[in-house]
């Protein structure tokens, strides 16, 4: 019975020493087509096309001999060790290792890529990979059929972003092609191919990173969120957004904003809130009514190194074209703004509320379209530490919706 397995990563260049030795004495090699076609593979040994891993994984643990996996890139990252590696299987796992289709495809644009995000697109994850891409600056996209170059440019739609779509790496087809978003969903890409996605302003300068796939630190050092008014100083010279920044803490505690979700943020106001969220690595639609409003977020995205999208237009009607949010923060318009966000069955939905009969009405619409609402009174003051005397009192009905099939 097979219990050891030699992985060997493949980036179209020679085979090294180890590799080579691995691969001449296999009795079972397991691969892509293109794999199953390199001149080293023994003529003699039984051939596997890899579809689902765990299959292969079976058959390789039932098999009397020596086993060989061939994969693209560096099978340890988004790769076939993680499977092969499984408790049911049984298996040992050796790896040679080769470039990763990731570092290779940023070697062909000529860019660095410690700031990256990388993200796996298949078609139940496409959503999420896309929401990467609206938030970050670079991101590193390995596809799949379904879930290619031309899918990620259709639901980027109305965000400018860079493709650069590497094909075929390492083979006698490869292939880097550069396109703006708009133009890639227009062509038939050849898998398998990775894409950069690059845009949505300057690229952060990343002197000093330590870490990465994280954008660098803001450059006057601001740490922490649910930050005051004075941070936010185009928001407040425009009075704000409504809500006191104890406000926005509990709105985003509630919200729970994180990397692939898609917040809608309705009535933006001053986009302190979005923002915030887009800190938290989300993307942001910023929704308001208020063309000064609207430049008021934009103006905060800039200061604060963020993606966010601005979408000027008066709900409940211009949510209509707006792609499928993950969380949602409802700024104003009342119930019929809360039943056209319900209707698009986000995960959670925030509001607030001035009077407990607002917030009555505001729970109901909650309730009675599929959501489990809670309500609380918050009540916070701001004190002069100067003299320890009261600034400013904040009293508000904070509003939260859970969809129901996700409550506990």
């Amino acid at each position: 019975m097979a219990d050891r397995v030699t992985v060997i990563g493949w980036d179209g260049s020679p085979l090294t020493e180890a590799a080579a030795a691995a691969l001449s004495a296999a009795t079972l090699v397991a691969g892509a087509a293109h794999h199953l076609q390199l001149p080293e593979v023994p003529a003699d040994a039984e051939r596997i096309r890899l579809g689902s891993i765990d299959l292969a994984a079976r058959r390789i643990a039932g098999h009397r001999g020596s086993a060989v996996v061939l994969a693209d890139g560096d099978p340890g990252y988004f790769g076939v060790v993680r499977t092969l590696r499984a408790p049911e299987h049984g298996l040992e796992v050796e790896v040679v290792p080769a470039v990763s289709s990731v570092a290779a495809a940023f070697a062909r644009a000529g860019m660095p890529w410690e700031d990256a995000r990388t993200v796996v697109a298949h078609p139940r994850t496409l959503r999420r990979a896309v929401n990467v891409c609206r938030a970050h600056h670079k991101v590193a996209v390995l596809t799949s059929p379904g879930a290619g170059p031309a899918e990620l440019a259709l639901l980027l739609e109305g965000v400018h972003r860079t493709f650069v779509i590497c094909e075929e790496l390492g083979t006698a087809r490869e292939q880097v092609t550069v396109v703006t978003s708009d133009k890639a969903a227009d062509h038939a890409w050849r898998d398998p191919n990775v894409v950069i996605v690059i845009g949505g302003g300057p690229e952060p300068r990343a002197a000093g990173a330590w870490i990465t796939g994280r954008q660098p630190d803001h450059p006057h050092g601001v740490r922490g969120w649910a930050l005051p008014a004075e941070a936010y100083p185009e928001a407040a010279a425009g009075g704000g957004e409504g809500g006191a920044p104890g406000l926005r803490a509990a709105q985003l505690a509630r919200l729970g904003p994180r990397t692939g979700d898609l917040l809608w943020d309705i009535g933006s106001g001053g986009g302190a809130l979005a923002v915030e969220a887009a800190r938290f690595g989300a993307a942001v639609l910023a929704v308001d009514s208020d063309p000064a409003a609207c430049a008021r977020t934009a103006a905060a995205a800039r200061a604060y190194g963020v993606q966010l999208q601005v979408v000027e237009g008066r709900a409940p009607h211009v949510l209509e074209r707006l792609p499928e949010p993950d969380i949602v923060r409802i700024g104003g318009g009342g119930v019929p703004v809360v039943t056209a966000v319900t209707d698009r069955r986000p995960e959670r939905i925030v509001t607030h509320a001035s009077t407990r009969d607002e917030a009555e009405a505001l729970g109901a619409a909650l309730t009675e379209n599929g959501y489990t609402a809670r309500c609380s009174l918050l009540q916070s003051v701001e004190l002069d530490t100067a003299a320890w005397s009261e600034r400013e009192r904040s009293v508000v009905f904070l509003l939260s919706g859970l969809r129901s099939d996700l409550a506990p």
